[in-house]
């Protein structure tokens, strides 16, 4: 069976796993002989760009040729950083921390004798936040592309972290998944049993995460420095001293783990002052952050009651993501929620259930194939029957897939922009937290007789009731129906919306007097062009990623 991998790719940091001969999930180091890799990017020149630890360094001598925290901006509509007069877009950026573990992972498989020189990393799946749309979903699986890579599947973090943990308990539970990553947090109720994974609701905001927690201490250093100077210098408004100090903040936040009170030096102008951080001050400085994931997960639960969820029915609270480390973290989680709270594999365990789920997805993808050979049939038309339940793979056969089950639900809701009881709606058909793949339908008309179009605008929102105001949503991608003659306002047009595994929308729309019929697919609408696509292509492959 050919290698499949399983990467986490984060705000902050990024590692890649694969399942070893002995069937034991495990994360791979990079060239540095670290787990993880920092998802910074230094574009030094066009032929040399440097990715991980180097590339945070280089932020405080060429900070505008270094970019971080690219996650936040994949998918964002017009989004792109220029780099001596190139404009790039975050899924270009990503797929170079995409190269750079998959090139890190090849170099210790062949040092350790598991990949032979003319082998390669190709087909991997790669996880995201559980409440990214159809953008983010879309651009993160175009960054893997531009690398190179096969992405067999889109898979959420929190659901790659519950499928590890699922291997290594041993009875069936309800938990609660926390994972505050560097630049994101996630929060998702799944029901694990084995390798039985069932998602029920999930939540967490892409905008909040460790860096927020980095900025606070930078104000206050910053402020504090001014304050014992007795000077009027702002150190904010310094590029690179703002980019050292951030280090500075970074490796001290991590020291108030285990320490009371960590010392530092910032050194400006000419001016040294030393500031003593205490983790009482920053408990105080960042204590609004916090409260704010609580709120947010308190939310998930309203959501997950109308599912016929309760809060009680939490066994276990997981702690995931680095910076969920942070003693006020689990402190808070224990004091709000009273519930059993352990710290689990934090920084490896998406990577890990991602890889998991990999080789379940590739056992799978080969049984299906061997399947459609000795049947003549295509592979679509073999998973088309195992899907409808008319086709069981026989596990006598060795043609079984891998005991893995994961049901999913969708991060958004999506609809459709109509005219309703006279006025401008947003129709909604799939919502958010429905179990997938989901369903919706609903009836529609022109609105006037003779009409010959009837345009399908989809709209992706997070909103609950059917309908609601079309500003609520973000349009992403339309459909046109051309109408037959003699449409009246009362001629029924059917609309049906469908939302795999993987997050891909379809729409149906059906006019009832003639029955023309309109179908599409929807993935995004601000997708990298065909041209944008050749052109970044070209600019990785002519360059040298270390």
């Amino acid at each position: 069976m050919s290698k499949v991998f399983g990467i986490d790719l984060g705000t902050t940091y990024s590692c890649i796993a694969y399942i070893d001969p002995t069937d034991q999930a495990v994360v791979l180091k990079n060239t540095e002989g670290d787990l993880t890799t920092p998802s910074a990017v230094w574009f030094d020149t066009a032929e040399d760009v440097q990715v991980g630890i180097s590339a945070k360094e280089a932020a405080k001598t060429d900070p505008e040729k270094v970019v971080t925290f690219i996650k936040r901006y994949i998918g964002q509509p017009g989004y792109v950083r220029n780099i001596d007069g190139v404009d790039l877009k975050p899924e270009e950026i990503s797929s170079y921390i995409l190269r750079k573990v998959v090139n890190d992972a090849e170099e210790t498989l062949r040092m350790e004798g598991k990949l032979d020189d003319n082998e390669h990393i190709n087909d991997v799946v790669i996880t995201c936040p559980a409440y990214f749309g159809l953008a983010e979903r879309t651009a993160t699986e175009t960054a893997g592309k531009l690398a190179g890579l096969n992405v067999l599947a889109i898979i959420n973090e929190p659901t790659a972290a519950a499928i590890s943990y699922g291997l290594s308990n041993d009875r069936a539970k309800t938990v609660l998944v926390y994972d505050l990553g560097g630049g994101t947090f996630d929060v998702t109720i799944v029901k694990v049993d084995g390798k039985q994974i069932r998602v029920v609701a999930t939540g967490g905001d892409k905008e909040l995460g460790g860096k927020d927690w980095d900025d606070r201490i930078l104000t206050y250093l910053a402020d504090e420095y001014k304050h014992q100077s007795g000077t009027n210098d702002e150190i904010l408004d310094d590029e690179y001293a703002t980019q050292e100090l951030l280090l500075d903040v970074e490796k001290n936040k991590k020291l108030l783990t285990s320490k009371e009170k960590t010392p530092i030096s910032i050194n400006f102008k000419g001016n040294r002052q030393r500031i003593e951080l205490t983790r009482e001050k920053f408990d105080e400085l960042t204590s609004d952050l916090v409260n704010r994931t609580i709120s947010l997960t308190r939310q998930m639960f309203e959501e997950a009651a109308q599912k016929g969820f309760r809060e009680s029915d939490i066994d276990e609270i997981l702690l995931v993501g680095g910076s969920s480390r942070m003693p006020q973290i689990m402190k808070a989680v224990k004091e709000a929620f009273g519930k059993d709270v352990r710290m689990f594999d934090p920084d490896e365990a998406v990577a890990k259930g991602a890889a998991i789920y990999a080789a379940h997805l590739n056992e799978f993808n080969l049984a299906v194939e061997e399947i459609a050979a000795k049947e003549h049939k295509s592979v679509e038309e073999v998973k088309e029957e195992i899907d409808a339940g008319k086709l069981k793979i026989d596990t006598q056969s060795g043609l079984s897939t891998a005991p893995l089950s994961i049901v999913n639900v969708s991060s958004r809701t999506y609809g459709v922009r109509c005219i309703w009881d006279g006025k401008e709606s947003l129709l909604n058909l799939i919502f958010k937290n429905q179990d997938l793949p989901a369903h919706g339908e609903n009836t529609l008309y022109p609105v006037e007789n003779n009409q010959r179009n009837a345009r399908f605008e989809i709209l992706e929102s997070f909103a609950s009731d059917e309908h609601c105001d079309p500003s609520v949503g973000t349009e992403i991608g339309h459909a046109d129906l051309e109408l037959p003659p003699g449409i009246t306002q009362r001629t029924p047009i059917e609309v049906t919306f469908t939302l795999d595994e993987s997050g891909l929308l379809k729409l149906k729309g059906v006019e009832k007097l003639k029955g023309r019929t309109v179908e599409a697919s929807f993935e995004t609408a601000n997708a990298m062009s065909d041209i944008e696509m050749k052109e970044a292509v070209n600019r990785i492959q002519s360059s040298n990623i270390n």
